[in-house]
C-alpha cells in the first residue's frame, strides 16, 4: 500500500513540477548564483513547485460502454424468456406477452442497437421493461390468481395483466418509432449529401 502511494506520488503533478523547479535550482548552483546555500535553494524551489502544481484529477469512473450494457441486457432477456416459459397464462395474456417479447427482441437486434446505444433513455426503458416491469407483472398475476381462486367474485387478475402488457407494448412501440425516425433522418441526410456532391461535381 505504502509502495503504491510512493510510486503514485513520483508520477504526480506535484512531484514533476517540484522536480522541474529543483532542476532550475541546480542550474543556478552550477552557474554560481545560489552560492553556499544551494541546498536550501534547491529544496525551496522544489517545495514551491510542488505547491503551485495543479491538483490531481481523480480518474473517471470505469462504467461499461453502451454496447456492453446491451449485451448484458440480451442475456437478461434470454433469462426472462426461460422464466416466462414456465408460467401458465390465459390465452389473451399469453398472446399479448408474445407480441411484446417479439417487439423487445427486435429492439435488441444487434443490427439496430448502435442507434439504441446512443439513446440512454431508450436503454433505460428497455432495461426497465425486461428486468422489472415484465417479470413483476407476470409474478403479480400468478400470486393474485392464487388468491382469487380462494375468494372468487373479484375482478379477474388476467385483465390487469393484459392492461399492463398493453401499456408496456405501447411504450416499446414508442421507442421503436423513435429509432425508426433516427434511421430515416440518417438516410435523408445521406441522400442530400450524395445529391449535393453530385451537383458540385457537375457544376
Amino acid at each position: 500500500m505504502a509502495t503504491s502511494k510512493f510510486l503514485g506520488y513520483l508520477e504526480s503533478r506535484k512531484n514533476l513540477t517540484g522536480s522541474a523547479c529543483g532542476l532550475v535550482g541546480l542550474v543556478l548552483t552550477f552557474v554560481g548564483v545560489a552560492g553556499p546555500y544551494w541546498p536550501v535553494v534547491v529544496v525551496g524551489l522544489y517545495g514551491a513547485g510542488a505547491l503551485i502544481a495543479p491538483p490531481e484529477r481523480p480518474p473517471l469512473p470505469d462504467f461499461p460502454d453502451p454496447s456492453a450494457q446491451l449485451e448484458e441486457l440480451r442475456d437478461d432477456f434470454e433469462e426472462l424468456g426461460g422464466y416466462l416459459a414456465d408460467v401458465e397464462l390465459p390465452p389473451a395474456a399469453a398472446g399479448r406477452l408474445t407480441e411484446l417479447n417479439q417487439l423487445l427482441a427486435g429492439l435488441l437486434d444487434p443490427r439496430i442497437t448502435h442507434d439504441l446505444a446512443q439513446d440512454p433513455e431508450g436503454v433505460h426503458i428497455l432495461s426497465r421493461a425486461i428486468r422489472q416491469d415484465v417479470p413483476e407483472a407476470v409474478d403479480t398475476f400468478v400470486r393474485t390468481r392464487w388468491w382469487t381462486r380462494l375468494a372468487p367474485g373479484t375482478e379477474p387478475p388476467e385483465r390487469h395483466l393484459e392492461r399492463q402488457l398493453t401499456a408496456l407494448q405501447e411504450e416499446a412501440r414508442g421507442l421503436a418509432a423513435v429509432l425508426r425516425e433516427v434511421e430515416a433522418r440518417r438516410q435523408e441526410s445521406h441522400t442530400r449529401y450524395l445529391e449535393d456532391r453530385g451537383r458540385s461535381q457537375n457544376g
